[in-house]
């Protein structure tokens, strides 16, 4: 089916501001949805009736529904108009985000959390693809992408704190109704602020390589959060990764045969767009499991409650926020190559920092210090990564850039996340025949750090080669004042459930 092509110039008056506002509303709703559960998932066990294996569902299935068709979502945006497109995301979203609250069985829980997946999946890359269509490429962009970035992190934490402060007041549907309410909130603040688009985008929406790409990633993000409980040789989980891996190269022979192909070659023209993405997968690797481990390490050896675990989670935020703000202004300063360098060895710092907590330990002396380094590094990177991501994408696809860029990100995440917590898990398994509980559960914690570290430092050493565009060249998309026919798309993560190592 041909469409009419996307011009981006709004119909009325741009008013960039209150739209930018909307926007990163809705960027901070799913960044909310996806971390307000954690703290609950006790409650909605009980609540709901779930096994241990359906309980780590609830978030799965939605990481797994978001992970999948963020893609799809993405090159949906780009075809069909990304603020109509937006707007069924966020009414999907909204709806969804009721009917878990109002779950009565495992069933409907698990359904209503993919279903929610799907609406963040489309939200996603539409917003922020929207977002930098109201700036053109120079220092407003990149102020954008900072506030992006800002939101991104503030919404992680502000969930994790209102998942405790809701459910400890009015109990778990009180996390899902409260996002339902944002989102409706959300959807009439773009629905009035953001302006129309005078068209839709030209092409073909690419039913076979979707379905095989979908499918192939949703076998793979099955397989690692599966893994965890099963073990990486249940036939279950080696099946899977299998699948993944036959649909992959169907999705490879069908992509070659189009001339409309859902990843054309075109976006990887200039070299960024792979870089950038290589380098956002190490870093989601990261990422998950610091949100993952992090939690455990102060709940189940400090002894922190849910609420105050939360709480303690804000300096990272508030650094993270930091960060954000800053990193175009950096990369202005000393180019890209470095902003990304020196991101990732504080980001590194402070993981190596992390890893050596003791389970005598204190929240002052094993957590503040570090989180905040990890803040500033992860959120510096963050923006860094999502402008070279884009960089110089047709206009066209800019929706599908964000939803790739997204896409390895979130794969990224599971991989590392997988094979961490298997890591964590035998470390502890070791040591807990000759020590303490919680000194083995320490022990296994400090292992995860340590190599979390170790990919942050290799990933550092790789950005100069991959990133370089000359020793103080600062990345287009944050500094051009000539257009550039591209916009970024970043997504904010939140922790993974799984079971303690």
């Amino acid at each position: 089916m041909n469409l009419g092509r996307t011009k981006g110039t709004p119909a009325g008056p741009p008013r960039p501001g209150p739209a930018l506002a909307a926007l990163a509303a809705a960027q901070f709703t799913v960044m909310l949805a996806t971390s307000i559960v954690n703290v609950a998932l006790p409650q909605i066990r009980v609540g709901v009736g779930l096994s241990d294996g359906g309980t780590t569902w609830v978030v799965n299935a939605y990481g797994l529904a978001f992970g999948a068709l963020l893609l799809s979502g993405g090159r949906a945006a780009d075809l069909l108009g990304r603020r109509r497109v937006l707007i069924a995301g966020l009414a999907v979203f909204a709806g969804s985000s009721l009917a878990a609250g109002l779950a009565s069985s495992p069933g409907v829980m698990i359904t209503a959390r993919a279903v929610q997946g799907l609406g963040a999946a489309v939200i996603a890359p539409a917003a922020l693809a929207l977002a930098m269509d109201l700036f053109p490429p120079g220092p407003a962009r990149g102020r954008a992408l900072g506030v992006w970035g800002a939101v991104s992190g503030a919404g992680g934490a502000v969930g994790v704190l209102l998942g405790g402060v809701l459910t400890q007041a009015w109990g778990w549907p009180g996390v899902f109704h409260i996002t339902a309410v944002a989102a409706v909130l959300v959807l009439a603040a773009v629905a009035a602020l953001v302006p129309r688009a005078a068209g839709r985008g030209t092409g073909t929406f690419d039913l076979l390589g979707t379905a095989a790409v979908t499918l192939a990633l949703t076998c793979l993000v099955w397989a690692l959060t599966s893994a965890r409980a099963l073990g990486w040789t249940h036939p279950a989980v080696l099946g899977a990764l299998l699948g993944a891996a036959a649909l992959l190269v169907v999705f490879a022979v069908v992509e070659r045969r189009r001339t409309d192909a859902l990843i054309p070659r075109r976006l990887f023209a200039t070299g960024q767009v792979a870089a950038g993405n290589l380098l956002m997968a190490l870093l989601g690797s990261v990422w998950i499991a610091l949100f993952f481990f992090l939690p455990l390490y102060q709940q189940q050896v400090l002894g922190m409650s849910p609420l105050t675990t939360g709480a303690g989670q804000l300096p990272l935020a508030v650094a993270n926020m930091v960060g954000a703000v800053a990193a175009p202004r950096i990369s202005r300063r000393v180019g890209a190559t470095a902003t990304v360098v020196a991101a990732l060895l504080t980001e590194a710092a402070g993981m190596l920092w992390l890893s050596r907590m003791t389970a005598e330990g204190t929240y002052l002396v094993d957590v503040l210090g570090p989180s905040v380094l990890v803040g500033l590094g992860l959120s510096v990177a963050f923006v860094q990564l999502t402008a070279l991501a884009v960089d110089g994408v047709p206009r066209q696809d800019t929706g599908l850039a964000g939803g790739l860029v997204n896409t390895t990100r979130q794969v990224g995440g599971a991989i590392g996340l997988a094979a961490l917590a298997t890591l964590a898990g035998s470390v502890t398994a070791r040591a807990a025949g000759h020590q303490p509980h919680l000194e083995a559960l320490t022990a296994g914690y400090r292992t995860a750090f340590a190599v979390c570290a170790a990919i942050l430092a290799a990933s550092a050493l790789l950005a100069l080669p991959l990133t370089r565009r000359g020793r103080r060249a600062p990345c287009p998309l944050l500094t051009s004042r000539t257009p550039v026919t591209a916009a970024p798309h970043a997504q904010g993560e939140a922790p993974q459930h799984a079971p303690a190592p």
